[in-house]
C-alpha cells in the first residue's frame, strides 16, 4: 500500500507542475528475455515430485493512456497500461528421465504504471524511470497439479529504459524493462514457495498517439 501511495504522490506532483500537458494513447507488444534453471518441486514428504521449467514466454500485449508533461526539452511521462502475458511451462520427471509429462500454460494481467523522466532532442526521446505492476487476474493450468496454490503479490516494482521517436503526433518506442522480483515467485506447492533463479526482463515495442497540437 505504501508503494501505491508513493505513485499517487508522484502523480499529484506532476499535476502541480506548470508544464505543457498532452494526453495520448499507446499500445504494443512485449517479449520476455529469460532463460532460468529448472525448479525441483518437492512433495509434502520432502521427496522429489517433478521438475518445472520455463518452456516459452509468449509475446504479450499492452495498451492504455499516456500523460505527457513537458517543459522545454525535459519531460515527465506517467502511463497507465493494461498488460497481458502468456507463459508455457514444461513438467518433467524429477528422476531425470527427461520424460515430458505435460505442458501447462499460464495467463496473467497487470496494470502497469511507468513514471518516465526524459529528454527530448528534436524528434528523439530518451527516457527511463520506475514502473509499478498492480496484479489484476490470472488463469493457470498449473492449478491442475497436486498441492499448487498461486501467491501473486498485489504490487511489485521494476524499471524501464528506452528510446523513442516522435513523428508528428505519433510516438514510436522501444524499451527494456527489468524487475526487482524473481520470475515465478508466486508458485506454492505443498506449502512451500518457489521461484526461478532470474528476475523477469522484457523488451517492449509500441506505437502511440498524442492529442493536441504537434510540436
Amino acid at each position: 500500500m505504501k508503494k501505491i501511495l508513493l505513485f499517487v504522490f508522484l502523480f499529484g506532483c506532476f499535476g502541480a507542475a506548470q508544464a505543457q500537458f498532452k494526453l495520448g494513447v499507446r499500445m504494443g507488444i512485449n517479449t520476455t528475455d529469460l532463460n532460468p534453471n529448472d525448479i525441483k518441486i518437492l512433495d509434502a514428504n520432502g521427496l522429489d515430485r517433478f521438475n518445472l521449467a520455463l518452456k516459452q514466454a509468449n509475446y504479450g500485449v499492452h495498451g492504455g493512456l499516456v500523460f505527457s508533461f513537458r517543459k522545454n526539452n525535459l519531460m515527465i511521462q506517467p502511463e497507465v497500461l493494461l498488460n497481458s502475458n502468456k507463459v508455457d511451462y514444461t513438467i518433467t520427471d524429477a528422476q531425470g528421465s527427461g520424460l515430458v509429462d505435460s505442458i501447462r500454460s499460464e495467463k496473467y494481467q497487470y496494470l502497469d504504471i511507468p513514471v518516465l523522466l526524459g529528454l527530448k532532442l528534436g524528434p528523439l526521446r530518451l527516457h527511463g524511470g520506475p514502473v509499478g505492476h498492480i496484479y489484476i487476474n490470472s488463469t493457470s493450468e498449473l492449478e491442475g497439479l497436486d498441492g499448487y496454490l498461486d501467491r501473486f503479490e498485489p504490487f511489485t516494482l521494476g524499471y524501464q529504459l528506452g528510446v523513442g521517436l516522435t513523428i508528428w503526433k505519433l510516438m514510436l518506442d522501444v524499451r527494456y524493462e527489468g524487475n526487482f522480483t524473481k520470475f515465478g515467485d508466486h508458485f506454492e506447492f505443498f506449502g512451500n514457495q518457489y521461484q526461478f533463479d532470474q528476475s523477469s526482463a522484457r523488451f517492449l515495442f509500441s506505437i502511440g498517439f498524442l492529442f493536441g497540437d504537434a510540436n
